[in-house]
């Protein structure tokens, strides 16, 4: 009698152990008001920036039409995730690795189907992401330019969103026009901006406050500043290397400035993770988004 009760006492802290070391991905949706702006190229290097911190990241590429992360890395992917639907594959199959520590997902052809699934396939969907929530760190979904009411579920079920803009006017209010589209369906989700290409920190600083200013204006909510990339040639020179600038040069300013918002941001992340009340995971956030369609 006394062996059971200790049998169970001991199953019981365990199963308490479990939970208390389960670890749940952070997703991060990076997404842009229009094309052109390096929005998967911060990703990219973004991603990167936070292996170099001993993060475990996988980057999941669903830009429609325009997924380019592996040719950004020079790889030749051999599978997508639409092998995954096609050949019934394990996700972890099509998961392939770069610079040691970055694992990524190919968009592949034919990939806007993922965004229309039927319950087959979202199903088959849903039970094999489950299955990286424990193993990374963070997963972010590198989206299409623009959002379309497919996008949006996935989008919306991210844990934060980072808008990729420059201090270009059209891409200012593209960017505008994505975080007003958000807002108006959650007006929850944390959003942070990144401003790509600026002649300097100083004047990419002031382009972001002013969108800053605007968004807190006319939609009344918080728009965070992730921080200021510069207009350097290094990025020019390592996308032509097809080499992610994070490698192809660390001592470039734009690599120093990716590690600057790669320390604040996980900085930020700790004392917003100790608040945050949202504990629902990205699969049932996408699930339910899927039932109210």
């Amino acid at each position: 009698m006394i062996m059971a009760m200790n049998d169970q006492a001991e199953n019981l802290r365990r199963k308490i152990e479990v939970r208390r070391n389960f670890r749940q991905a952070k997703t991060i949706a990076i997404v842009s008001g229009k094309g052109g702006v390096g929005k998967s190229n911060f990703a990219l290097n973004f991603s990167l920036g936070l292996t170099l911190k001993d993060k475990k990241v996988l980057i999941f590429d669903l830009d429609i039409g325009m997924g380019n992360i592996d040719i950004l890395l020079g790889k030749s992917s051999r599978l997508s995730i639409v092998n995954m639907f096609e050949d019934k594959l394990s996700i972890h199959d099509i998961i392939e690795t770069a610079a040691d520590s970055l694992s990524y997902i190919s968009a592949g052809s034919g990939l806007s189907d993922i965004f229309t699934m039927d319950k087959a396939n979202f199903d088959y969907f849903t039970t094999q992401f489950e299955e990286l929530a424990s193993g990374y760190d963070f997963i972010i979904f590198d989206m299409g330019a623009g959002i379309t009411e497919g996008t949006a579920h996935f989008l919306m079920a991210t844990d934060e969103c980072i808008v990729v803009t420059t201090p270009e006017p059209t891409s200012l209010t593209d960017a505008y026009a994505m975080i007003k589209h958000i807002s108006m369906k959650d007006s929850t989700i944390p959003l942070r901006l990144l401003v790509n290409r600026a002649q300097n920190r100083k004047s990419g600083i002031q382009t972001g406050n002013r969108l800053q200013q605007v968004v807190n204006r006319f939609l009344d909510r918080e728009l965070l500043q992730l921080g200021v990339l510069p207009d350097d040639k290094a990025v020019v020179q390592a996308v032509t290397g097809q080499s992610p600038f994070m490698l192809y040069n660390q001592k470039s300013n734009v690599a120093r400035a990716m590690v600057e918002i790669v320390d604040r941001f996980l900085g930020e992340k700790d004392r917003m993770e100790s608040t945050t009340t949202d504990s629902r995971s990205f699969i049932n956030k996408l699930k339910q988004f899927i039932k109210e369609r």
